[in-house]
């Protein structure tokens, strides 16, 4: 299983990442919303965990992108 953790908290990121990488899931992450649509769009993640509040763009914007 591949997810994106897009979060600009780094600890709270990297604590996610840990914890599904001990349970063998692959996971990328980005901190703002722009590189979570560029990444998103690959189309190689089966869940996308994804903030509100993002710099560049947030949450909702990123959601309306990619379901548009």
């Amino acid at each position: 299983m591949n997810i994106l953790i897009v979060e600009d908290e780094a600890n709270l990121a990297e604590s996610v990442k840990e914890i599904l990488s001990s349970q063998k899931i692959y996971c990328d992450i980005v901190y703002d919303g722009a590189d979570g649509l560029d990444y998103a769009l690959s189309g190689i993640y089966d869940v996308i965990l994804l903030d509100i509040m993002l710099p560049k763009l947030n949450g909702f914007e990123v959601l309306g992108k990619l379901r548009a």
